[in-house]
């Protein structure tokens, strides 16, 4: 009984369109309370009493998270993603190859976790169609939900609900598609200064797509018994190396580009996919995940993205293993903050961009003093040097200098790119850059 209550509460939760923000102090407190309890089973399974605490991302807080550069780099050097486990050397493209795989299969069990061998299938349906207006641009705008197969549990329903515009009679455009909130209140936010992000893909003659993952797996512990990854799971707790949300979210981003692929008006083989924040680390993980997406757009992903695990700067691995966040990962990622540290990761960021490779990756983020330091720039920027090796083996440039280029000062002639813009916590003005450097390989 306890667990069908678990089931429903989840399914209620991953159902509820409201973000978390917007919810009853009730309904949070309800989701906080489940995912403590998901995340007190997992520390059981991993035979773990107690965690670290992570530092608070309030600079004011007794326990705020480091902004001293003097002390944020602990390690002497990070994993080597050219020299295999075995400390042999990879030499060339087919080595990479093989230590490719190898890399894999370390943050397949020890960090986001292992996609299920066979997931369901999904099948699309048009909602909605019609001419719209965006600003000033017309387009031909979609509402779709691809219906996924739960014949095998039936209890969990699951649909991922995705829109999308292209310009009138378009045909093989190319598209940008972004990890979204809810449609159509992220439509109705403060319009920023100038065009919005998809107003510019129009203006170009691309596409977009605003995919919502939270239709399909809830952003919380309370959801994981639901949604793609409780229905795979028939509704049972996950198992120490089972994926977490994260690639959850990447599964249904694959899943959303089987559907663009029967679209005559986009050209599937120049589509990008984008994200900012927890979403940009989602658009890291696709980028590994499927080969398909011709360019990545990773925008203040911080920790669990494209930041170095190692340092000690901003959020930490203790945060990300908590039970406010530890769905975003396997629960094998939990131990790191317990009875092991950061620096007894078999792997590191790095080595998540470096698999990317050969293909182009925008990094972006904010300056330190508007955004925060919580996001580490340094610690994105330290991850794009630190996977340059790999895209020169492939033949292709990364990041020509070791030194930390400041805001509004883009490192940009490269197929592997960083761009530091002098907003918040946002990817707005880095927006007309990523374009650009877009073109060179979404246009022929």
């Amino acid at each position: 009984m306890k667990q069908l209550i678990f089931i429903l509460a989840s399914a209620i939760f991953l159902n509820s369109i409201p973000s978390f923000g917007q919810m009853s102090q009730q309904a949070r407190d309800s989701i906080a309370k489940l995912s403590q309890e998901d995340h007190q089973l997992m520390m059981q399974k991993l035979g773990i009493e107690s965690l670290r605490p992570g530092p608070s991302g309030n600079p004011e807080a007794p326990n705020a998270a480091n902004k001293d550069e003097s002390i944020a780099t602990p390690y002497s050097s990070l994993p080597d993603p050219l020299v295999f486990d075995n400390g042999q050397p990879v030499r060339n493209k087919k080595d990479w190859e093989k230590r490719k795989a190898e890399i894999k299969e370390h943050f397949a069990s020890e960090i986001y976790g292992r996609i299920p061998e066979n997931t369901p299938s999904v099948t699309w349906e048009v909602l909605e169609e019609k001419d719209s207006l965006f600003g000033e641009v017309p387009a031909r705008f979609k509402k779709l939900i691809g219906h996924v197969d739960n014949s095998s549990y039936p209890e969990i329903d699951v649909n991922i609900e995705m829109y999308m515009a292209t310009p009138l009679e378009a045909k093989n455009v190319p598209l940008v598609m972004q990890f979204s909130w809810i449609w159509p209140a992220s439509m109705q936010r403060p319009r920023p200064q100038g065009p919005t992000w998809q107003e510019q893909m129009l203006k170009e003659g691309w596409g977009f797509a605003m995919l919502i993952p939270t239709s399909f797996q809830a952003d919380n512990g309370a959801g994981l018994r639901a949604g793609i990854i409780g229905l795979v799971n028939k509704g049972q707790p996950r198992k120490l190396d089972d994926w977490g949300t994260l690639r959850a979210w990447g599964w249904g981003a694959s899943r959303a580009l089987d559907y663009l692929e029967t679209d005559p008006s986009v050209d599937a083989r120049k589509v990008a996919i984008e994200g900012l924040s927890r979403y940009g680390k989602a658009a890291l993980v696709t980028m590994v995940d499927e080969p398909r997406f011709a360019i990545g757009f990773i925008a203040s992903s911080g920790a669990g993205g494209a930041k170095i695990f190692r340092r000690i700067y901003g959020e930490q691995v203790e945060n990300l293993a908590s039970s406010g966040e530890y769905h975003w990962f396997t629960p094998n990622f939990i131990k790191y903050a317990g009875p092991l540290t950061p620096m007894d990761l078999p792997v590191d960021a790095h080595e998540m961009v470096a698999i990317c490779a050969p293909r182009p990756v925008f990094i972006s983020g904010g300056d330190p003093d508007v955004e925060g330091h919580w996001i580490d720039a340094v610690g994105m920027f330290k991850t794009a040097v630190a996977a340059t090796p790999v895209y020169e083996l492939l033949g292709k440039k990364g990041i020509e200098t070791d030194q930390y280029p400041g805001t509004n000062v883009g490192l940009l002639d490269g197929d592997l790119v960083f761009r530091q813009h002098d907003g918040g916590h946002t990817e707005g003005p880095n927006w007309a850059y990523f374009i650009e450097f877009a073109k060179r390989y979404l246009e022929d």
